[in-house]
């Protein structure tokens, strides 16, 4: 397939805003795309050559962006400055310089689909000496060969902001569109036709593999997706609640856990091979050799999927330490075993969904939380099950919580003991109980370099809340106080290399930040994109185990706003 059609697909989306003539482009370009390329413009479609379970970064930042522009156009850098500094875009940038490029280029050819993919996936294999000038020829290749619209789309991709407003959910209505609708169909199948493919991407979450199931093996296909060890699933999340009185006065019985203050941690065991994931996905098994030693000792069965938290300790106290101390694990790619024995882990285990070839999704909790039991040897301090209560009685629970805060957790989990393992969020049967009030997961969009003293930090962050349908995000506010030095610095050095555009003093910044903010109260505002706007919002902390596209969405802020009683 010709790119050019991508880049026309592309275009019609950037220029529609409506949920459902956005599902017809993209499952009009799936339908006329031939199987053996589907997966490949799944992925494109949504700004991606990797899906999110293999977390490979192209490496690929404004600077080498700007020199490939150059070299494939004979525009100075000095110029291809200037312009992004006033559009913010370098696919802007891309296009106009195209169209008035510089340089004659001798037996163009047309770019293929499979030649944009291919070159956008070998740069991530890219390291060592040279490799920037090797990832820079690639890019330039791409775009001596690019019409002008092409080249707005190259460059974006690559830079992994595309910007055409095409969430998951969109993907996964196009496939559907595209490949299992049929005409007059009642709305009950369509739903439960949309959950069969919503099922198989949790099991296997490549929207690209999805879509080439649908087209060749139909609903039968999809049905027929199996986890595959190795490879992550989507996660159970739970749901915050108000008061325990309000859970247990619903449910009855609960099983309450110690809610802790670590990185969700997804095990797989196959024989004597270990993988470790992130509840984002990302597969951090050479980051934790510990966890892998841990759990090949600790989990008495061939094959098995576990879940827990990992925490960090502190050695010398044994109480555990903020994620904040976790996430320079998390992060670190060289002195592994450094840092390991500098930031010491413990796991705490808490759920089961898969042992020796049987699912175990529909089996409920105190069920799979009895076969938990069987098959982990534990290892105090080390490679646990976590603190648990299973009680209706709310004072016995109220004591529970306490002891959880005591021991420096963040408070509890109240499971119901009936609950199935549900993919997502939002879901029901799990919900979180913390001392805090509510607060709210948002992206940094925005910010302003201080003055005087401030002058060397980035501050006045502008938050926002995500769109669900289209990826969006609208800002709901801005947070400028009540940070301490050291986190207007650890901020701002998380900041800077995501800055996009500058003006004065004010600054636009990638959407790749998250972070966790309180916040007084939730008022209406025409001055906000959202329609909304939070009163005193201040900073929690920085949520680096999450990706933008899990910041809250508007859905959540809207019934946070009218939880107020200030509807209207």
């Amino acid at each position: 397939m010709n790119y050019s059609v991508l880049a026309e697909t592309y275009e019609k989306l950037e220029n529609v805003s409506a949920k459902l003539k956005k599902t017809e482009i993209l499952a009009d370009l799936f339908k006329k795309t031939p199987s053996d390329e589907l997966t490949k413009v799944v992925l494109l479609a949504q700004g991606v050559v990797y899906p999110k379970f293999m977390q490979q970064e192209l490496g690929v930042a404004n600077q080498m962006m700007m020199r490939a522009i150059s070299k494939a156009t004979g525009f100075k850098q000095e110029e291809i400055i200037n312009k992004f500094k006033k559009t913010g875009d370098l696919g802007l940038v891309a296009e106009e310089c195209i169209k008035s490029r510089k340089q004659a280029i001798l037996l163009k050819r047309g770019l293929t689909t499979d030649k944009v993919f291919d070159n956008l996936r070998r740069l991530s294999s890219i390291t060592g000496e040279g490799s920037q000038d090797k990832k820079l020829a690639l890019v330039a290749e791409l775009l001596v060969s690019a019409s002008p619209k092409e080249a707005k789309y190259i460059v974006r991709t690559t830079l992994e902001e595309l910007r055409i407003g095409v969430a998951e959910g969109l993907i996964r209505d196009a496939i559907f569109k595209a490949f299992l609708y049929k005409e007059g169909m009642k709305k009950e199948e369509k739903d439960e036709i949309i959950c069969v493919i919503e099922n198989a991407w949790d099991l296997h979450p490549d929207y690209g593999e999805i879509a080439k199931i649908a087209k060749e093996r139909g609903i039968k296909g999809l049905k027929n997706v199996r986890l595959e060890l190795g490879k992550s699933i989507q996660v159970m999340l739970g749901e915050k609640a108000e008061s325990i009185e309000d859970v247990v006065k619903e449910f009855g019985k609960v099983i309450a856990e110690y809610k802790y203050d670590g990185m969700r941690c997804q095990i797989h065991k196959k024989d004597n091979k270990i993988w470790v994931f992130t509840r984002r996905l990302e597969d951090v098994t050479r980051q934790f050799p510990d966890i892998v030693e841990l759990s090949k000792n600790g989990l008495k069965t061939r094959e098995c999927i576990v879940e827990g938290e990992a925490l960090a300790i502190d050695s010398k106290t044994g109480f555990p330490l903020p994620f904040q101390i976790l996430s320079q694990r998390i992060q670190r790619k060289y002195e592994i075993e450094k840092i390991m024995k500098e930031i010491p882990v413990q796991i705490n285990l808490f759920d089961v969904v898969y042992i020796n070839g049987e699912n175990l999704f529909d089996k409920p909790l105190l069920q799979r939380r009895k076969i938990l039991e069987k098959i982990v040897r534990p290892l105090k301090g080390k490679f646990q099950l976590t603190k648990m209560i299973f009680t209706d009685y709310i004072k016995k629970l109220e004591k529970f919580y306490k002891e959880a805060l005591d021991a420096r957790q963040e408070g509890l989990f109240l499971k119901i003991p009936s609950s199935k393992y549900i993919f997502g969020r939002h879901v029901g049967g799990w919900y979180k109980i913390k001392p805090i009030m509510e607060t709210l997961d948002l992206v940094i969009l925005g910010a302003t370099w201080g003055e005087g003293v401030r002058s060397k930090w980035l501050s006045s962050y502008v938050l926002a809340c995500r769109e669900p349908d289209t990826g969006e995000f609208l800002p709901v506010g801005m947070m400028g106080t009540g940070l301490t030095e050291e986190q207007f610095e650890d901020t701002t050095r998380k900041l800077k290399p995501l800055i996009e555009k500058e003006k004065g003093r004010e600054v636009e910044i990638k959407p790749k930040i998250v972070v966790e903010v309180a916040f007084q109260e939730i008022q209406k505002s025409p001055k906000y994109k959202s329609g909304l706007a939070l009163r005193f919002p201040r900073l929690i902390r920085i949520r680096s185990d999450k990706s933008a596209d899990e910041a809250d969405t508007l859905v959540r802020v809207e019934k946070l706003y009218k939880s107020q009683g200030k509807v209207g």
